[in-house]
C-alpha cells in the first residue's frame, strides 16, 4: 500500500487539487454569471470570470468571497504542484548537450576523486576506470523513504549489474559510521561513499530540486574510458535510478 501511495503521489496530489479546483471554479462561475446551469462550466466566456479572480468586480451574494478565494487558492495550489512535478520528474540524457563543460554529463571525463566507504576503506575511482563500467548514484539520505527503495533497487538487481560488467556505487552526505548502519540494516553489498560537506555533490555540479532547497537524485554510468554516457536525474519512482541503468547497460551488449 505505501509503495503504490508512493509511486502514485503526483496522480494523487492533481486528482485531489484539480477535482477541488473544477469544484470551486464552477461554484464561482455560478455565481459571477448569475446562473445554477452546469453549462456554464463549458461556455467559452472568461472576462467576468477573469475580473472576479482578480477582484475588479464584486457581486452580492453571501458566498461569493468564499468561493473566490478557494478558487484563488486551489488554482495557485495546482500551478504550483504543476512546476514542482516538472522539476522533481527530472530527466534522462544519453547525448551530449550544450553546457556540459559547466557540469559532469553524457560526454564529460568522470572528475578523479577519493571518498571513504562504510568500512572506512578510501575507494578511488582511477581504480575502476578501464576495468569495470561504472554506475555511480547520488542519493539524498540515508533511511529516507525514497533512498531507501532506491537502494533496496540496487541491491536487488546487483548480481544482474554484475553480470554486465558494471559497479554499482552510491555516494550520500552522511558519515561513515551512519553509512555502515545503513547498509548494515539494508543488507548492501555495494560501497557507500561518505560525501560529508557535499564536496564531490559540488565538483559533479549534481542539480538540485525545489529551488535549490533539496539535493538532486541522479544517476550516471561511465564507459571503461572514463567518459559518462548516462545520467538519469529524477525524484520520482526512485527504484528507477537502478531499473533504467540497468536496462540501459543490457540494451548496450
Amino acid at each position: 500500500m505505501i509503495n503504490f501511495l508512493l509511486d502514485n503521489i503526483w496522480l494523487i496530489l492533481f486528482v485531489i487539487i484539480g477535482l477541488s479546483l473544477l469544484a470551486y471554479r464552477s461554484k464561482f462561475r455560478k455565481i459571477v454569471y448569475q446562473t445554477d446551469s452546469w453549462l456554464i462550466n463549458i461556455k467559452p466566456v472568461f472576462a467576468d470570470e477573469l475580473r472576479g479572480i482578480i477582484g475588479n468586480i464584486c457581486i452580492e451574494h453571501y458566498k461569493y468571497k468564499k468561493y473566490r478565494n478557494y478558487y484563488r487558492g486551489f488554482l495557485v495550489s495546482f500551478v504550483v504542484l504543476l512546476i514542482f512535478y516538472f522539476d522533481f520528474i527530472g530527466f534522462t540524457q544519453i547525448e551530449p548537450t550544450a553546457g556540459e563543460k559547466e557540469k559532469v554529463g553524457v560526454g564529460s571525463i568522470l572528475p578523479s576523486f577519493s571518498l571513504r566507504d562504510q568500512y572506512g576503506n578510501v575507494f578511488v575511482t582511477d581504480s575502476v576506470i578501464g576495468k569495470n563500467y561504472l554506475v555511480l548514484f547520488f542519493y539524498n539520505s540515508d533511511n529516507s523513504p525514497n533512498s531507501l527503495r532506491e537502494v533496496w533497487a540496487f541491491r536487488d538487481n546487483l548480481d544482474d549489474f554484475k553480470a554486465v560488467g558494471a559497479k554499482v556505487i552510491g555516494i550520500g552526505k552522511e558519515s561513515v559510521s551512519s553509512h555502515k548502519q545503513f547498509s548494515t540494516e539494508n543488507d548492501l553489498f555495494f560501497p557507500l561513499l561518505s560525501d560529508e560537506g557535499n564536496k564531490i555533490r559540488k565538483l559533479f555540479r549534481v542539480p538540485s530540486n525545489m529551488l535549490g532547497y533539496m539535493p538532486g537524485r541522479v544517476t550516471y554510468i561511465v564507459d571503461k574510458t572514463g567518459k559518462v554516457i548516462y545520467v538519469h536525474s529524477s525524484q520520482v519512482r526512485t527504484y528507477k535510478h537502478a531499473t533504467n541503468a540497468l536496462r540501459f547497460l543490457e540494451n548496450m551488449k
